[in-house]
């Protein structure tokens, strides 16, 4: 299991492309799962970053590879304002582009990229669980 504590900056954005590219780096990894797994963690580091402080926090990020199938677990942990991004509703799509809200699909994305994606709060932190199989 990796780990890695970063500020909650958008500058720091690449360390955890560097930190997942690491966790990867002894397994065989289909491209298109990478870029699906590298756009979902984005979102959901950019998000925290964005929204889950006033001032300056701290960012979590645990990751576990499971081997047959090839699995890989990332969490992201906060302790930012208590926020359930799975209690959104999904972005309606039948819209046309001109009367369609902001917002939403970000997670959207997230969840039809990752195979599960599980949220809890626990001792005053968000724990955002993302499951892809690779």
């Amino acid at each position: 299991m990796g780990e890695i504590t970063l500020l909650a900056r958008l500058e720091n954005l690449e360390r955890v492309y560097k930190f997942i590219n690491q966790e990867l780096s002894h397994v065989k990894c289909h491209p298109s799962k990478k870029l699906e797994l590298e756009l979902a963690l984005e979102e959901v580091y950019v998000n925290i970053v964005r929204y889950a402080y006033q001032d300056e926090g701290k960012i979590q990020i645990k990751s576990q590879l499971k081997e047959n199938p090839l699995q890989i677990t990332i969490q992201f942990i906060d302790q930012g304002i208590p926020y359930n991004p799975l209690e959104n509703k999904d972005p309606e799509r039948s819209l046309k582009i001109e009367n369609k809200k902001k917002g939403g699909w970000g997670i959207y994305l997230i969840k039809k990229f990752m195979d599960q994606v599980d949220y809890a709060y626990r001792n005053g932190c968000n724990i955002l669980t993302l499951q892809k199989t690779l």
